[in-house]
Order: C-alpha cells, then sequence, then structure tokens
C-alpha cells in the first residue's frame, strides 16, 4: 500500500464525513489491505474476516467524526478494527472453557522453522486456533496489549488471558514442528 498524500487524505475524509459515495469507495480501496490483514488475522476463515471488514469500515465511515486529524489516520484505523474484532468475538461467544492454572510459556519456536514460513501458511495456523485463544495471542502479540488490557477488553480473569496465550503458543508450537518433521 503505497503512503497517502496527507493533503488527498484529509479531502477524501471530509468527503466521507459529508456522505459523498465516492470518496468512501477511494478511502475503502486505499485502506483495504490494511484493513483486511487485521481481520483475517483475527478470524476463522475468509468469511469472518469479510464480516469484520464490512462492521469495520462501517464504523469508519459513521464515526469520522470522533477521528482527531492531529494523530495519524492509520492508527486510528487500525484500532477501529481490532475493536471491531473485539466486537465480533464477543458477539459470538464462542469462547472454549479455559483453565487460568496453566500459565507457562512453551519454549520458543526454532527460527530456522519461522524463516522457511510463508506468511499464508502462519495466517493459517493463527486462524486454526479455537477463538479465545486466536483472540488474545493476537491482541498480546501482534498488538502489544498487556494481560490486564486483553481481560478488561474481553471480560476475562487476567489468569485466563495468560493461560489462553499460553495454550495458543503451545498448539502453534506443535503444529510448527508437525510441519517441520513433514517438510
Amino acid at each position: 500500500m503505497a503512503k497517502l498524500d496527507p493533503v488527498l487524505l484529509q479531502k477524501l475524509l471530509l468527503g466521507c464525513r459529508q456522505g459523498d459515495r465516492q470518496s468512501q469507495k477511494l478511502l475503502y480501496q486505499q485502506f483495504f489491505g490494511l484493513a483486511m490483514s487485521i481481520a483475517l488475522r483475527y478470524a476463522a476463515n475468509l468469511e469472518e474476516a469479510q464480516e469484520m471488514l464490512n462492521d469495520g469500515f462501517l464504523k469508519v465511515f459513521t464515526k469520522l467524526d470522533k477521528y482527531d486529524s492531529e494523530k495519524p489516520f492509520e492508527l486510528w484505523l487500525r484500532r477501529i478494527f481490532i475493536n471491531t474484532a473485539i466486537d465480533y468475538f464477543r458477539r459470538h461467544q464462542r469462547q472454549t472453557p479455559t483453565s487460568s492454572l496453566d500459565t507457562s510459556l512453551p519454549p520458543a519456536v526454532e527460527a530456522s522453522v519461522w524463516g522457511e514460513m510463508n506468511e499464508k501458511v502462519l495466517l493459517e495456523l493463527v486462524q486454526g486456533l479455537p477463538p479465545a485463544y486466536r483472540m488474545v495471542f493476537n491482541l498480546f502479540v501482534m498488538e502489544g496489549f498487556k494481560h490486564e488490557e486483553i481481560a478488561a477488553q474481553l471480560g476475562i480473569q487476567v489468569g485466563t488471558s495468560k493461560s489462553n496465550l499460553a495454550k495458543a503458543r503451545r498448539l502453534l508450537q506443535k503444529r510448527l514442528k508437525l510441519i517441520e518433521r513433514i517438510s
């Protein structure tokens, strides 16, 4: 995605605030890749990602008046899509029962495995995680949230957040080892 000229971005945002369909279309096209990459990380499949994408852009267009133009638009947009994924997760209440007793982290996965993996395979591995594990993994690893923040966002205990992360890492590690043996 090429960086959008700040003046053009402001014109697009003004057009979107005025309900101009062409401006909305251009803004959607410009930020589709970023938004879809976020949605895909949190979704179990393409259908869920598309639903999150549609919900997210609807929020972008309806809440554009809350955007502070002194701050980078991409950061605001990312936050909208992360919150949309959290809302989607809450709405579908597909949390698997988890225990907050096991919070030990697995040993690090060998860097050679990660180096040989392509982005698509890694995305599929993350998408294959149970929803609660995937959500915590993404918020902690990809977005840099602390467990306290994750717990507050998802309405779970801090220990449950830690446990879900540990279990997600273990599952990913097992799957990576299987791929390494097959390769």
